[in-house]
């Protein structure tokens, strides 16, 4: 007989552990399962990450992203006090260095005013060099709010703190999701060994939402195509430049941040990342491929749609993923001095970016509901900064939608 649960969660990421850490809080006595297909939770974007607790600057105000990232970086460093997580709250710059960047990094600065984001001030050059004597910018923001952490750290003690409840709830990891199959008011989750029934299903599956969703039997206009991120390590000789995390002025046509400086919180710096699309979606490696994600992926019109917006900034970013000068300049532009020898290929990661019809990059969150069950299609940086602020959400949102009742 197969093990009945209220509620199954698959995807064992951060945001996952993050709903069902709030959902067994919210409801005590309803017994949530969480299914992990990788050996270990947080196998993915949650450990190749760069490890930063953002603070909210940058985000559009009003949207779901600024509100979660703001209240979610405060909850997670009082969780990570409260549980003894290494953190440190070593402040960031960014830092503009040429009179074109100007006026975006004023936007961003006045995000961060609106968004409710502390302890963030306009610097001139002269400070930029007191906080990074490496450092060469003409204005910068320095964020003192920002912070650094070990994502992994944080999902395993979601894990830890769920078996502690004692009422049943479950993590279980070596268990890739392969079907659905409903019957009456229960969904059976079936796994490659087991299966496991439940009243209601919600999948945050990451690199894997779309797929995830429609085996469920939901629809969704929107695709997952995945974007490496290459990161360089600091050398012994190249450590002394960098103290804390420094950062460009991001493009603001594109949804990533730019390649930066960030100190890790169990030691080193890392330099990146890129982003360049992927034809595997799991590979991490520069020259992986998978056949079924490269078709799937040219096979969705949006795909094409957005390579035809984006050519120029997706071949600039293929040179630095191959051309270890070419990145090494891009570093330059925030630290000249940096030299070959100063910096070595080091891990990459991957990031799921949820494309629309249109070739449109979905910047917000974006859950679709099915019947007896939910999916997060969309959770983007900041996820892991947010993750508390996002699980509480998706929580409220189960919580309405399946009529869950304590």
């Amino acid at each position: 007989m197969n093990p009945e649960f209220d509620i199954i969660i698959v995807g064992g990421g951060i945001v996952g552990l993050a709903t069902a850490y709030k959902l067994t809080n919210m409801h005590p006595d309803k017994k949530v399962l969480v299914l992990e297909k990788e050996k270990e939770v947080a196998a993915h974007q949650t450990s190749h990450n760069s490890g930063v607790i953002h603070s909210g600057i940058y985000y559009k105000p009003g949207s779901y992203k600024a509100r979660n990232c703001v209240e979610g970086r405060r909850e997670l460093v009082k969780f990570a006090k409260d549980y003894h997580i290494p953190h440190d709250i070593c402040g960031k710059i960014i830092v503009a260095t040429h009179e074109s960047e100007l006026a975006h990094m004023n936007k961003v600065y006045n995000n961060g005013i609106a968004n409710g984001v502390e302890d963030i001030e306009i610097i001139d050059s002269k400070r930029i060099k007191e906080i990074e004597p490496y450092c060469e910018g003409i204005s910068g923001l320095w964020v003192g709010c920002t912070g650094i952490i070990d994502y992994g750290d944080v999902a395993r003690k979601y894990v830890e703190l769920i078996h502690a409840k004692n009422n049943g709830s479950k993590v279980k990891t070596d268990q890739k999701v392969i079907g659905f199959e409903k019957e009456g008011d229960f969904t059976t989750v079936i796994t490659q060994s087991f299966s496991y029934k439940a009243r209601y299903v919600i999948t945050t599956s990451g690199l894997q939402a779309d797929r995830i969703t429609k085996k469920e039997g939901a629809k969704t206009d929107s695709a997952i195509v995945g974007f490496r991120g290459d990161y360089y390590d600091l050398t012994e000789k190249g450590l002394s430049k960098v103290k804390n995390l420094i950062y460009p002025v991001p493009n603001p046509k594109f949804p990533f941040l730019g390649v930066h400086f960030t100190r890790m919180i169990k030691g080193g710096t890392e330099c990146g990342p890129n982003a360049v699309f992927v034809f595997d979606r799991e590979g991490y490696k520069k020259t992986a491929f998978s056949l079924k994600d490269t078709a799937e992926a040219f096979g969705y019109a949006g795909t094409w749609k957005f390579f035809a917006k984006h050519w120029k900034f997706g071949m600039d970013e293929y040179r630095g993923a191959f051309s270890k000068t070419y990145f090494l300049n891009r570093l330059r532009k925030l630290i000249p001095s940096l030299e070959m020898d100063d910096i070595v290929a080091a891990r990459c990661g991957i990031r799921a970016m949820a494309l629309g019809p249109e070739g449109e990059m979905l910047d917000d969150f974006k859950i679709e509901k099915h019947g007896n069950a939910m999916h997060v299609i969309n959770s983007p940086s900041p996820a892991a900064t947010a993750s508390l602020a996002y699980g509480n959400e998706i929580a409220l949102m189960a919580t309405e939608y399946f009529n869950l009742k304590s």
